[in-house]
């Protein structure tokens, strides 16, 4: 993305600012009990109001369907691999794995799917970076762990991989595989600068995975996952909902014209919610 910009701009001197957020700095306190996906972005978002930075880049997956007044979504990119992964210290696939295999992920929705599909599985809570978790994957304290597949691929670390889970058993986070830029509302400059890497399949796509989940009102605490796809104009859009445990799980899909995203996104939400919303 940095370096689209800078093509497309060669006039302008871009300088990427580091920031630590909550999420990366607190490894130990479980996700839930953190206040949500929020916890990835807010001081980033308070360098972007303060302008002590013009545009800010996010996983799209970590940032919240309600932005704070002030700032809006500038664009997303075109999306990497959605999938999650399995790596295992076994190199076997998560149905080879042991009876009762410890498998770490820090994600209610990750948690929710692999219960579902394995209910002997023991879910323990891993935090850290990528290469953090990695490591501890190849520890006696867990027999694998599930990760994002675009995450392994941007990291060159595609080779740990021992399965790519199929949507059927693990439906990805909304806006899994994306990079978002997000702006001050009114920045002319800045709003032109984050058309650059716009993908619009990619927008439409995540923005109806984004309005199911706005109104399912979801987060970290609430197993939540939903796909879109756009070919030919078309959008096809699954959607699930899960007790935590993953002994109770809703899914559901819906197909309509792109342009109309965010309602379809809606309606999936209302049609999953008509059979009993879960806690």
């Amino acid at each position: 993305m940095l370096g689209a910009l800078r093509r497309s701009y060669p006039g302008i001197d871009f300088t990427v600012k580091v920031i630590k957020t909550q999420g990366d700095a607190d490894q130990a306190s479980p996700l839930s009990r953190m206040g949500g996906r929020g916890v990835f972005v807010r001081q980033i978002e308070e360098a972007l109001l303060q302008g002590e930075i013009d545009l800010a880049m996010h996983s799209l997956k970590d940032l919240p369907t309600r932005l704070p007044e002030g700032l809006a979504l500038g664009a997303v990119a075109e999306r990497e691999d959605p999938r999650d992964a399995l790596v295992s210290r076994w190199e076997k696939v998560l149905a080879e794995l042991p009876g009762g295999s410890r498998v770490g992920t820090s994600s209610a929705r990750r948690a929710a799917q692999l219960l579902a599909y394995r209910p002997d599985l023991q879910i323990v809570d891993v935090r850290g970076n990528l290469p953090t978790r990695l490591g501890k994957a190849e520890t006696t304290a867990y027999d694998g762990i599930v990760v994002a597949v675009a995450g392994l691929k941007r990291l060159g670390l595609l080779q740990r991989v021992a399965e790519y889970l199929p949507f059927q058993v693990m439906l990805p986070a909304p806006g899994q595989g994306a990079l978002a830029v997000e702006v001050r509302q009114g920045d002319r400059l800045a709003g032109s600068l984050a058309e650059v890497p716009s993908h619009p399949p990619t927008a439409s796509a995540t923005m109806a995975e984004r309005s199911f989940l706005d109104a399912l009102g979801g987060g970290c605490r609430v197993p939540v996952a939903a796909y879109g796809v756009i070919d030919e104009g078309q959008l096809w859009l699954r959607g699930l909902v899960a007790s935590s445990d993953g002994r109770q799980m809703h899914r559901g899909e819906l197909r309509g014209p792109a342009e109309l995203a965010e309602q379809i996104g809606r309606d999936l939400s209302q049609r999953l919610l008509g059979r009993g919303f879960l806690n």
